[in-house]
């Protein structure tokens, strides 16, 4: 399998790439990881399949993203903070939501993305992903803002606004 995306990748398609390039990760070098991840993040649905399959693994591999891994992350900020902040707000909501129903291998899958999709902010130090942390925070506090939309869309209430609050602070 030809590991490096078109701009034209469909979703299901970037699922099954990540999901061959953590196969492959051990075998692969730095240059060659972020070749495939840079092209993975080129377009809006290699993207987002690349962090469903990649934050969700169940191999512990993705918990340390190597210098290529981020280096490729890096080549589009734009598509990679806002989608870093809302995996951050996602995960951290649906972790209340398994609480509430009492699924705590759910809740802890949901922990394992957040602190995941952290590590990987903190590791690209995007100035973008700063900016969209901030209007995040600003849209929870003001209950209006750039991702107002987002919020109401997925519709979180106040206990779960108040968590993503707190994950994206710290």
């Amino acid at each position: 399998m030809n590991l490096i995306a078109t701009k034209d990748i469909s979703f299901e398609s970037a699922i099954a790439l990540t999901q061959e390039f953590i196969n492959q990760l051990p075998t692969l070098d730095e240059d060659k990881q972020e070749e495939i991840v840079a092209s993975l993040v080129q377009s809006a649905n290699g993207s987002r399949g690349f962090f469903v399959t990649y934050l969700t693994h169940e191999s512990a591999i993705v918990d340390n993203p190597s210098i290529g891994i981020i280096k490729g992350l890096k080549s589009a900020p734009e598509t990679v903070s806002e989608l870093l902040v809302k995996n951050i707000a996602m995960s951290t909501a649906m972790k209340i939501t398994h609480l509430r129903n009492n699924d705590l291998e759910m809740a802890e899958s949901s922990q394992k993305v957040t602190q995941r999709t952290k590590k990987i902010v903190e590791l690209c130090q995007l100035e973008q992903v700063k900016n969209k942390i901030s209007q995040m925070q600003k849209t929870i506090i003001d209950n209006k803002g750039e991702y107002r939309e987002f919020l109401l869309r997925w519709g979180y209430d106040d206990e779960q606004k108040q968590a993503i609050l707190e994950s994206v602070q710290g």
